[in-house]
């Protein structure tokens, strides 16, 4: 299984490294993807991008696929994490991740691969206009320490509907004020896309410290 890799690596030593995969309709150097790596190495945070395999399957056929099944982007997300974890200097944190459909993935995962932690940029409760077809049954259970940054008005998981939802005591949710699926906000709200990209940064960073700081007591 051939993935594509893209590392973002801070000038300094950094604090973790992240592992992050793409959501369904875009690839791993989209402007969301690229964006939010180049911020989360400004914050000593080394970031690796790889593309699930019909996605690097797109980028040499030029023909759109629809995603693989989750058994084979799961399994992708098991040889990106071994492969990675060999050139893992020793001590640092390794944390998975993902924007929507990556990071939902990731989630299905993170207990298994023993991570440090979890980021999920933009999770996807459900399909758009569906809100009835949940997909948090195994976000009831995880166990790994878990950062969900969500805009107020995503179409996928919307403030007040992810609410209400029964999940795991480990996931902690921070909400961008008015922010869609790609933290993009209406011009009304007074706040701009570029601002929350930076929140969501500044988030995964404070997240990467707490992470930090338990393992110290």
């Amino acid at each position: 299984m051939t993935h594509n890799i893209l590392r973002n690596t801070p000038t300094e030593t950094p604090l973790a490294t992240l592992l992050f995969a793409h959501g369904a309709g875009a690839p791993m150097d989209s402007n969301f993807m690229s964006v939010m790596s180049e911020l989360l190495c400004t914050r000593h945070c080394e970031v690796v991008r790889f593309e699930f395999p019909y996605m690097a399957e797109r980028r040499v056929t030029g023909k759109k696929r629809p995603p693989n099944t989750t058994e084979v982007l799961l399994e992708s997300w098991r040889q990106v994490a071994a492969e990675q974890r060999e050139v893992l200097p020793a001590g640092r944190r390794l944390l998975i991740g993902g924007k929507s459909m990556g990071g939902r993935m990731a989630s299905m995962i993170a207990d298994e691969l023993q991570v440090d932690g979890l980021v999920c940029l933009g999770y996807p409760f459900h399909p758009p206009g569906k809100p009835e077809r949940l997909r948090i049954e195994h976000l009831q259970r995880l166990a790994t320490p878990t950062l969900i940054v969500q805009g107020e008005h995503d179409p996928l998981g919307n403030s007040q509907e992810v609410s209400g939802y029964p999940l795991s005591a480990t996931i902690d949710i921070q909400w961008l004020s008015d922010g869609d699926h790609d933290f993009k906000p209406r011009v009304k709200s007074g706040h701009t896309q570029s601002q929350h990209w930076e929140q969501a940064a500044d988030l995964t960073l404070e997240f990467i410290r707490s992470l930090t700081k338990k393992s110290l007591v």
